[in-house]
């Protein structure tokens, strides 16, 4: 579904990516894990056309998207969850929920939509009328999430989902995460949680400095006692 080929991407003169290729298969959740600054973020930015390429090619679903501005991936199904969740503040959970729609032409379909959201996230549906911003950060984080999935997307970019939630609140995500994948939405997940990463994910790749350092079966990686030693606290 998602190919990555000996992608740059440079910050002025410094080189963030250094020739990263990698793969997403459709129905796989597939996580990069890395310590801050390696890169991870940066990847999804070009994936999601936010970062111009100093060089290389991705490929979504059969489209090269490469030079395709970010507006003209939404409609191909990449829909990506910002890194601090970007919801708009003084507009209620439901106007949220219905600007994640804002790209489809199947208006008619976005009543069962909003209900899926609802039963995926209860909370919302308690909320729908409240001011997206006055709502916490667990919450705030579901309403990205279901905002995105609004756009019935075929491959979910989620970027550090659980970054500054309570505990209780970072297994509810990922079990989310688990959820949606049963619902046949491919992701692409970014998370400094390694341990709760690797537990949800099909395949994992380890980037350090912007280099892919280690790629494998997630289950795998977890066991290594490399990964153990950088990203577990063993």
């Amino acid at each position: 579904m998602l190919s990555i080929r000996n992608v740059r991407v440079r910050y002025g003169p410094i080189e963030a990516l250094h020739d990263i290729s990698l793969e997403v298969n459709e129905g796989e959740v597939v996580t990069l894990i890395g310590s801050n600054g390696a890169g991870k973020t940066t990847t999804l930015g070009a994936v999601s056309g936010l970062l111009p390429l100093a060089g290389g090619q991705i490929h979504f679903d059969g489209h090269d998207i490469t030079s395709l501005a970010p507006h003209k991936r939404v409609p191909l199904g990449l829909i990506q969850v910002p890194e601090g969740r970007r919801i708009f503040g003084t507009m209620t959970v439901a106007e949220n929920l219905d600007l994640g729609a804002y790209a489809r032409t199947d208006r008619a379909n976005l009543r069962n939509e909003l209900d899926e959201i609802y039963a995926l996230f209860p909370r919302l549906a308690e909320r729908r009328n409240q001011a997206a911003g006055t709502m916490s950060g667990g919450e705030q984080q579901m309403l990205a999430v279901g905002r995105a999935l609004m756009s019935r997307p075929k491959l979910l970019l989620l970027d550090e989902p659980s970054l500054g939630l309570a505990p209780l609140l970072v297994k509810e995500i990922f079990a989310v995460v688990k959820r949606i994948r049963a619902k046949g939405v491919t992701v692409l997940l970014v998370e400094q949680n390694a341990h709760k990463a690797l537990e949800v994910a099909d395949r994992a790749y380890v980037l350090e400095t912007g280099h892919i350092s280690m790629t494998g079966d997630a289950k795998t990686l977890a066991n290594d006692p490399r990964i153990k030693a950088a990203y577990l606290g063993a």
